[in-house]
């Protein structure tokens, strides 16, 4: 047992969130994750992927989404006061200008092998992380994130935004052609993250609104339509594809529970920024939270099915560590608006779970795959692939709003995590 559960009271009317022995856990764990992946910068540039005991995995695809997560990251490690974060956050950012950027066509490539991009695809997935990055990286005080932030937003706007529908398209070729008709909400859902962190960055208020308009089309307008489970694929009019399954991990088939529990807090997040309204939202976010936690908590093994079909009936019943990242996050974000005893008890048994068979308490880092014995296993991903939720899973419940976390990192006692 450790020091998340050991230190944490039995109690459940006392709240972990608030308790001086959880949050003091919290912190330790999130410094043993920054201290476990600082291992994987590249002295040549970028980033390794890092197996099980922290070792590069030669030959492993640079894909743009894990060296923006690293620097959005060590920015939040940054602001912590983690030794070596400043110089991990610049690292990052060098190496998307030197190898991921476009400098013929703009923007950036998904994939890059050694100097060469691998996989030439513009996507909105990717350059939503780039956009995050930028906007903690400016939180943080780096010097160049600003002027990131701006022409990556000017061209996501340019190049990805459809204003007629209030949502960014996804993909296209490197020269900025047509790839296909494919929308999907991951891309856009993410992009709701980055454009509340771009807001909490600058005050700019159309970052705030077109989160907004995202939130809205998915929560307000598809999700009651749904059984409050969010439809991942569409076509270029953005009418559901219930026939669509590409890519196992990024576009699974069906409904992913795991993103019902980001975009409820990032829903929570947007409400708030936005000066706690009266509106549904704070009903909306509780219902997706809690509708993916009847659906997808595995009873018997602990931990969630990575997708569901019709009615939400399991279909990939494969256990993957961010889930439970996002739920934690999730959880956090609904005690911290009521405090209800039901939430307490999913936020316990949520740690409880993880601390039992995710987290490498002997290492570092936290396991990506579970079998049917709760052992760790590497089949959908190779190594320990990122350290983006499962730091944010320890760090989230630390701060006390369901906004403006990077502000409040800085506030954070640097042992005990208490706010100063």
């Amino acid at each position: 047992m450790s020091d998340i559960i050991a230190n944490s009271p039995t109690d459940i009317s006392q709240l972990w969130i608030k308790d001086t022995g959880h949050r003091a856990a919290l912190l330790s764990e999130a410094r043993r994750q920054f201290d476990f992946f600082a291992t994987s910068v590249d002295p040549a540039g970028g980033f390794h992927t890092l197996d099980f005991s922290g070792a590069p995995i030669p030959g492993q695809l640079r894909e743009l989404h894990s060296v923006t997560r690293m620097v959005h990251s060590f920015a939040l490690a940054q602001m912590l006061g983690q030794d070596g974060a400043t110089d991990i956050v610049d690292h990052g950012l060098r190496y998307l200008r030197s190898h991921h950027n476009d400098a013929v066509h703009g923007g950036y490539f998904w994939g890059v092998a050694g100097r060469a991009p691998a996989d030439d695809r513009k996507l909105a997935y990717g350059h939503t992380f780039v956009l995050l990055a930028a906007a903690s990286a400016l939180q943080a005080g780096h010097p160049n994130a600003e002027a990131l932030l701006e022409e990556t937003w000017i061209l996501m706007e340019e190049k990805f935004w459809e204003d007629e529908h209030g949502l960014f398209a996804d993909e296209w070729n490197r020269d900025w052609t047509p790839f296909s008709n494919y929308r999907g909400m991951n891309a856009n859902m993410h992009s709701v993250e980055s454009l509340l962190t771009a807001y909490e960055a600058t005050g700019r208020g159309a970052f705030l609104d077109r989160a907004g308009r995202i939130l809205d089309f998915f929560v307000a307008r598809i999700a009651p339509q749904e059984g409050w489970r969010m439809p991942e694929h569409y076509d270029s009019n953005w009418q559901i594809d219930r026939s669509y399954s590409g890519n196992p991990m990024f576009r699974p088939a069906g409904t992913t529970p795991g993103h019902s529990f980001e975009l409820g807090r990032l829903l929570l997040q947007h409400w708030d920024l936005s000066g706690r309204p009266e509106s549904a939202a704070p009903e909306h976010a509780r219902r997706l939270i809690e509708q993916a936690l009847r659906d997808a908590w595995n009873c018997d093994l602990g931990g969630f099915a990575y997708t569901l079909g019709d009615g939400g009936k399991v279909a990939i019943a494969d256990r993957y560590w961010w889930p439970v990242t996002e739920a934690i996050g999730a959880m956090a974000a609904l005690l911290k608006l009521e405090g209800r005893a039901e939430d307490e008890e999913w936020y316990r048994r949520l740690w409880t779970f993880a601390d039992a068979h995710l987290i490498d308490h002997g290492r570092g880092g936290w396991y990506p795959e579970l079998d049917d014995q709760n052992h760790p296993i590497s089949r959908q991903f190779p190594g320990k692939p990122d350290i983006y939720h499962s730091v944010q899973a320890a760090l989230f419940p630390l701060t006390p709003g369901l906004s403006r976390h990077a502000a409040d990192l800085k506030r954070l006692d640097p042992v005990t995590g208490e706010l100063n």
